[in-house]
């Protein structure tokens, strides 16, 4: 209840049958406007912007839920160090796992550019999602390195010509989830964010997972909408309602439940 209101806020999830329309069909009245803040040169992040109804909500958390954000929050709290050598070792291993059999020769070297950074110096790319974003990446590369490969070569699908780096794009995805659930306040004010963590307290790899969960959307995303790279911003808008609809499926009780985690392939 809001006290400065004086009215309950009612919101409404959707149940099991609404499943398959929540994950094909999208509504131009669910659309979440919000600022854009730009990663690198070009690529936008579609940052979160609260409803007027979403300032009146408050969560309370269990001591589990409230042990699974602190953990999360200080994750993200790291900023990227290159001279950090468990940052440079991550970093090591994300090539070795997108390109196995090709010799690094160097945290800093044009090869970073057939990932999809935007030079050769990856560290200046992770400013806006911090070392997280490199976690997700990583995480990604040794859990679903099917759909990595896949998403990393573009080789599913009509592919445009001008496509979006894949690497930034990964960076940008960090950044819109931190932003989407709200993740750093220190309790949800959006439904969104509560039932993020309740997955949270049941998988403590709910973050990681729904990374690649979301990347892997964004990707069918901008296969339907035939995108380019300066589309890009508008497929990550369409992503987030994606998700924010599969978040409010009343049977998700588990990160592995979302409709798009179907996607995923090892």
């Amino acid at each position: 209840m809001d006290a400065s209101a004086g009215s309950f806020v009612a919101v409404r999830r959707l149940s099991g049958s609404d499943r398959a329309a929540a994950f094909h069909h999208s509504s131009s009245a669910e659309v979440v406007t919000g600022s854009s803040a730009w990663i690198g040169r070009g690529l936008s992040c579609v940052c979160a912007q609260r409803r007027d109804s979403d300032a009146r909500l408050s969560f309370d958390l269990t001591p589990t839920q409230e042990e699974c954000l602190q953990r999360l929050q200080n994750r993200i709290e790291v900023q990227y160090d290159s001279s950090n050598r468990e940052h440079q070792e991550a970093l090591q291993a994300l090539w070795c796992a997108a390109f196995p059999g090709t010799e690094l020769r160097g945290l800093i070297s044009e090869q970073w550019k057939e990932m999809g950074w935007q030079g050769k110096d990856p560290s200046t790319d992770f400013r806006g999602g911090g070392f997280i974003s490199l976690e997700n990446l990583l995480y990604f590369a040794r859990n679903f390195p099917k759909s990595f490969q896949e998403l990393l070569r573009k080789q599913n699908g009509d592919r445009a010509i001008w496509e979006y780096p894949f690497a930034v794009a990964g960076v940008n995805i960090t950044f819109m989830l931190i932003q989407m659930l709200d993740l750093q306040a220190v309790k949800p004010r959006s439904l969104f964010g509560a039932v993020f963590l309740k997955l949270l307290s049941e998988n403590d790899q709910a973050f990681d997972i729904l990374y690649c969960i979301t990347f892997k959307l964004m990707d069918q995303q901008w296969l339907d909408m035939h995108a380019t790279y300066m589309d890009f911003n508008t497929v990550m808008k369409s992503t987030r309602r994606q998700l924010e609809r599969e978040l409010l499926i009343e049977d998700i009780q588990r990160i592995e439940d979302m409709p798009s985690y179907r996607l995923l392939a090892r």
